[in-house]
């Protein structure tokens, strides 16, 4: 897919991966539309941007936030060739520690999010005949770990909900692409683990947000439907499909460090 020109909305755009994104497609001639909570931060993302951008405060647990301001951007814009669904948190914490509505809350932003934007834009999309959805999932939605039932639940729902969705929309002219990053070092590991345990634990298995934003862009360029990251991780994951309960015993330790 030629870049340019291309109107892309990216949601959780105020830092890490999201706001490195709309600069890299900014770059590229896109025209980057950002969404998040904190309008000043999304100002603060924006100051690095090249080119036409555009900026909308917009909480995507909630339907009436999401569908005032999809209105505003088909007013503004006329069109969303890409929706880079990119919002979503995480809190590492046992089962027995974790109340339910925190439960709820993460289900709520992580995978309800993505459903309110997708919904919002796959009818236009449709009529146009071309688009492209991404939606930013985890490793944890296809290898559970500890102290993250909450997170890998929204994380395989995501996934879950995106492999329906390619196969739904196939033949449409419309993309569905997922991106299953492992651990970045960004403001969500210091929300997930305020200990600072996990960031410590993982050493040097852990991947800058430039070089996510990066490959995202490049899958969008591409029109990918999977990008696992890091390689490693992609290279364990097909193991893991062929031999879960063996990768299970044998990668305990490896992986379960929070």
């Amino acid at each position: 897919m030629e870049l340019k020109g291309k109107v892309a909305v990216i949601t959780g755009a105020s830092s890490g991966i999201g706001a490195f994104t709309a600069r890299l497609l900014g770059e590229r001639g896109a025209i980057p539309v950002l969404l998040a909570r904190s309008e000043d931060k999304l100002k603060a993302a924006a100051e690095g941007i090249t080119g036409e951008y555009g900026l909308y405060r917009c909480d995507v647990s909630k339907s009436e936030d999401v569908e005032e301001t999809f209105a505003k951007i088909y007013e503004a814009y006329g069109r969303v060739d890409i929706l880079l669904n990119n919002a979503g948190y995480g809190k590492f914490e046992g089962l027995t520690e974790m109340a339910v509505e925190e439960f709820d809350q993460m289900m709520n932003v992580n995978y309800l999010g993505i459903v309110r934007c997708t919904k919002a834009v796959v009818p236009h999309m449709l009529k146009r005949g071309s688009g492209q959805i991404v939606n930013v999932a985890s490793m944890a939605g296809k290898l559970g770990t500890s102290r993250a039932t909450a997170y890998a639940a929204t994380k395989h729902a995501v996934l879950g909900f995106t492999n329906a969705l390619r196969q739904e929309l196939r033949h449409s002219g419309i993309i569905v692409s997922a991106v299953n990053p492992g651990p970045i070092e960004t403001n969500f590991i210091a929300l997930a683990d305020p200990s600072g345990s996990y960031i410590k634990n993982l050493g040097g298995f852990i991947m800058s947000p430039q070089y996510v934003a990066e490959r995202m862009v490049r899958l969008m360029e591409k029109g990918k439907e999977e990008l696992d990251l890091p390689r490693l991780a992609a290279a364990g994951i097909r193991l893991y499909g062929l031999f879960p309960r063996l990768v299970d015993k044998l990668s305990y330790k490896m992986l379960n460090r929070k």
